[in-house]
């Protein structure tokens, strides 16, 4: 009798696999398709196919939007652990190669990230031994300069500049909440627009304007402008809007801990929300780098695990 393994390699290749593991990750089949160069039509037609072939279904679709049946959640370990094991495969020919010595100075432009990039970088330390990883503290004001100044290798923000010589490696796109006290007179909006926010203190990180994604793309073309107090942790600037010192935009992920004690609520930012990316954006000659790769994938792999509400890009 054959074993699972041998049952399910009769059927399956590398591409069915990478297609469920974009489907778990994405949520969504038009953007998993575009994540492996599919239409949502071919994608389709594969899930049909092994659907077809093994006599079960793989996947559900509900109110909730699409779930794994437990056949579609075996198929999807087994993704997983092949992925895993291509990766490590990969990572040892790389190392016979030698190419696996280098340094990583990050610069983070978004100030949030700290929060899931910290997992991503000891995992890539464990991954990489050979190459040195460090963080370029303080803030910068165009951490972009940085890497023309060949004082940083990546910078970790929304960002992506113009010229040949830049590399930018997309992560993933999110939303942007307002922070509100509990009681708000806001809170009983269902979003909340420009004209809304008159009257209010925005509580931001140091950064310029221009950074500011409420207020490049919500409140200066409304022509509002708002008196602005300063923190430079996430924690300080929850802790001031739930004291009533004023209101905050934040990204989903940073605010859902804060959410879900009821510490403060959140509104949608316009009908359609206030979406923003992350790119990380290296010199073009180190984006073919492996632990770079690397790094990128294992940062997707992590944000699509344990963040909420993000879309992989």
């Amino acid at each position: 009798m054959l074993n699972f393994i041998q049952l399910v390699t009769a059927m399956l290749e590398l591409r069915h696999l990478r297609s469920l593991i974009a489907i778990a990750e994405t949520g969504r089949i038009n953007a998993a398709a575009e994540a492996v160069h599919l239409t949502p039509s071919a994608l389709s037609h594969q899930l049909r196919a092994l659907e077809d072939h093994y006599g079960m279904p793989l996947l559900l679709r509900d109110v909730r939007g699409l779930r794994f049946t437990p056949a579609g959640e075996r198929l999807l370990a087994l993704a997983r652990q092949m992925r895993e094991a291509q990766q490590a495969a990969e990572q040892d020919l790389q190392r016979i190669q030698g190419d696996t010595r280098g340094t990583l100075r990050v610069v983070l432009e978004c100030h949030t990230c700290f929060e899931w990039l910290m997992p991503v970088l000891d995992a890539f330390r464990q991954r990489w031994p050979d190459v040195e990883v460090d963080l370029v503290s303080g803030f910068h004001r165009d951490p972009l300069t940085l890497l023309s100044k060949d004082k940083a290798d990546v910078v970790i923000g929304a960002l992506r500049p113009p010229g040949r010589q830049w590399a930018s490696l997309p992560l993933f796109r999110f939303e942007i909440l307002l922070a509100l006290p509990p009681g708000h007179a806001l809170c009983a909006k269902r979003s909340v627009r420009a004209v809304d926010l008159q009257g209010e203190t925005l509580i931001t990180y140091p950064a310029p304007d221009e950074r500011i994604d409420l207020i490049r793309e919500v409140l200066q073309p409304a022509g509002i402008s708002l008196p602005r107090r300063t923190a430079e942790l996430t924690i300080a600037i929850l802790q001031l809007v739930a004291s009533r010192r004023g209101v905050a935009a934040l990204p989903n992920w940073a605010l859902k801990p804060s959410l879900d004690s009821g510490y403060v609520q959140a509104r949608r930012i316009g009908p359609r929300g206030l979406w923003s990316e992350l790119h990380a954006t290296v010199p073009r000659d180190l984006a073919q780098r492996p632990y770079v790769r690397d790094l990128v994938e294992m940062a997707r792999q992590s944000v699509a695990t344990h963040l909420d509400g993000v879309q992989l890009l």
